[in-house]
């Protein structure tokens, strides 16, 4: 819609819609695009026709108007994730979200040709989520700086923080679309403390923190692919309180309309992931062992978005074997939560996977995708973690007592071992050799205490089936 050019529209202009439809009412921020037009993107619920009328303190924008047909979606759009049954996620219409994600901070602050072959990465890949900042990061191996950047002015000068830059986010909102496009999630990070002094984006006031969420908030929420993550290591931005993250928190959740997840993500020390408006626990842990705990005490899903990164730089976070990534997976998962990949090998021009994205050079890609394909084979009711007898109880497993069983011995590499099952019952055993992505049925059934053996080789695990 045309408006008001002249002074700042970014401060001046207030600008919204009501949608509605039979007795739902929708209250939807619009933003300002530059160049006189102001724009508002909503995302229907519903089936049918709804009707709008514009609402602003500028007689050009307000009352204005109108209605429109919400058709049936499309076979691939299954709506926003939402969290399900607890401790999982769904999209809107009930079909099962099972995260297996990945970490690209910068990706979208890079060249369009270094993108794009992200992208063209992603497709053979099996992650169907991405974690990625909005604001540049000066960190190691982050020393270039973006063409483009959230607000008028320049590092060498002063930002206009009451001016942003369109073409930034148009540019943002296109990476969106673009992962959306390949059926992958954007949990876009909203602060991070990586600026080391180089542009100033991570000590801007509150009073600019919220103006800049409301106006990505307005930009970013019809999106379906959207989640927010309020910070990476919050807990290192130590010029925000506790109380500025709880204001960042409602501003977001007032400010989308949608309800997409929300989280916030940890170095040292968790965030209370007890808190109202928080969706979901980020974690960065390097045991994901620990998430039949945190269920326990969180009552929410938990995603372990940083287990460490396979790879071989010299930080201590950035250098376990591609075995030890694929381990920490099975770990995870097992225990009934999620975990997250991330790639750090060295590079002769610095492009590293978990900064700025390019190929993917590790090993451990394909066992996550081999992991995938037997989680996602798993029945709904059977994907909560069940506890094993005494001699089973260091292997993490998956299952419902009597019926299924998906349980993993890691690092140990027993030669046999003896079941403790539920009595009465035959069972059929699978051996899965994780690295080897092999699946090998055993012969015969077995009973609740029979004596299986086993390669005596670490990484295996077993299928257990009631016949």
């Amino acid at each position: 819609m045309k408006g008001p050019e002249e002074g700042n529209p970014f401060m001046d202009v207030d600008f919204s819609a009501t949608f509605k439809r039979n007795e739902s009412s929708i209250d939807v921020p619009g933003f300002y695009d530059g160049s006189g037009i102001y724009k508002i993107r909503f995302m229907p619920s519903e089936l049918g026709v709804w009707s709008y009328e514009t609402n602003s303190n500028c007689s050009e924008l307000k009352a204005l108007t109108g209605k429109f047909e919400c058709i049936a979606p499309s076979a691939s759009n299954h709506g926003p994730v939402k969290v399900s049954d607890t401790y999982h996620f769904a999209y809107a219409d009930g079909t099962p979200y099972i995260p297996f994600g990945t970490t690209c901070y910068v990706w979208t602050h890079q060249e369009d040709e270094l993108e794009e072959l992200t992208l063209q990465t992603l497709k053979s890949a099996p992650f169907n989520k991405m974690r990625m900042c909005v604001f540049p990061k000066r960190y190691l191996y982050n020393n270039n700086d973006p063409a483009l950047y959230p607000f008028d002015g320049s590092k060498e000068e002063v930002w206009d923080f009451t001016r942003f830059n369109p073409d930034f986010f148009r540019h943002l909102e296109k990476r969106v679309d673009d992962l959306r496009n390949l059926g992958i999630e954007a949990d876009i990070i909203l602060f991070h403390p990586y600026d080391n002094a180089r542009w100033g984006f991570d000590k801007m006031g509150m009073d600019v923190n919220v103006r800049y969420l409301r106006y990505l908030t307005a930009r970013l929420s019809a999106y379906r692919n959207v989640w927010w993550s309020m910070a990476n290591e919050y807990d290192l931005m130590e010029n925000l309180s506790l109380e500025d993250w709880d204001t960042i928190l409602k501003t977001v959740a007032g400010n989308d309309p949608y309800d997409h997840l929300r989280s916030i993500h940890n170095c040292r020390q968790f965030y209370d992931h007890n808190h109202p408006l928080i969706t979901h626990a980020s974690v960065q842990h390097h045991d994901p062992r620990y998430i039949f705990e945190w269920k326990t005490q969180y009552n929410k899903p938990i995603v372990v978005d940083e287990c460490s990164y396979e790879g071989n730089i010299g930080l201590m976070w950035g250098n376990i074997t591609e075995q030890e990534m694929t381990r920490r997976f099975w770990d995870g998962f097992l225990s009934g939560g999620y975990v997250g990949h991330g790639e750090t090998y060295l590079h002769p021009d610095e492009i590293l996977w978990w900064s700025k994205g390019g190929e993917l050079h590790g090993k451990s890609p394909d066992r996550i995708a081999f992991l995938k394909d037997i989680i996602e084979s798993i029945p709904g009711e059977y994907r909560e973690r069940i506890s094993f007898p005494p001699q089973w109880e260091y292997f993490p497993c998956l299952g419902k007592e009597g019926e299924y069983y998906l349980v993993y011995l890691g690092i140990y590499r027993p030669a046999v071992k003896q079941l403790d099952l539920m009595e009465g019952k035959k069972y059929k055993i699978e051996l899965i050799d994780t690295w080897e992505m092999t699946i090998t049925p055993l012969e015969g059934t077995y009973d609740h205490n029979s004596i299986v053996e086993l390669p005596g080789k670490q990484y295996i695990a077993l299928r257990i089936q009631n016949v």
